[in-house]
């Protein structure tokens, strides 16, 4: 069957039979929007698609993933500390949110404080750049009227053991004949 009237020309007939093949092509529509399902190189598709405001290729999958799978939660609180917190978590960071009437004594109106453990996939310390593009994210997600104070917490851990190491040493008698 075509929709294509009967003077149609030669050209419009071979278009419409190249666009017939297309229908038979699969197309993933669920698995595409999926955070979890999509392929890696068409998640900054998907970011962009749900309004993620920042993305970065140096992102580890885990983040990507992650980021994508919150976009819509963090959009809907956007301005909110739940927002930030969300934002945080999808970067893989742990934080410790204090807003000013939570401090003691209360802070400056509108004020807050962030205490942020960001870690890699290994569990070291995030380097500099990868803590900057968090606080961006941030910004980007507090409530505009709000400033806060940013400190960054460090895991450390360690063993204790007993070592035990000998030194051999040879000691010479000098006798001194007067």
């Amino acid at each position: 069957m075509t929709l294509l009237p009967r003077n149609a020309s030669e050209l419009e007939r071979a278009l419409e039979a190249s666009m017939a093949r297309l229908a038979d092509v699969p197309v993933p529509l669920r698995d595409l929007w999926n955070p979890d399902t999509c392929p890696v190189d068409l998640l900054p598709y998907l970011a962009w698609a749900l309004s993620i405001d920042s993305w970065s290729s140096a992102w580890s999958e885990t983040v990507k993933r992650a980021r994508v799978r919150q976009a819509l939660a963090i959009q809907r609180r956007k301005g909110t500390s739940s927002s930030v917190r969300d934002v945080i978590e999808s970067f893989g960071g742990i934080v410790a949110i204090r807003e000013w009437w939570q401090m003691e004594p209360p802070g400056e109106p509108h004020t807050f404080s962030l205490v942020l453990n960001v870690t890699n996939e290994q569990g070291a310390p995030a380097d500099a750049g990868y803590v900057d593009a968090v606080i961006a994210e941030v910004y980007r997600t507090k409530p505009v009227r709000s400033h806060f104070t940013f400190s960054q917490a460090l895991n450390a851990s360690a063993q204790v053991g007993v070592i035990g190491a000998a030194r051999p040493a040879a000691f010479v008698r000098l006798s001194l004949s007067a």
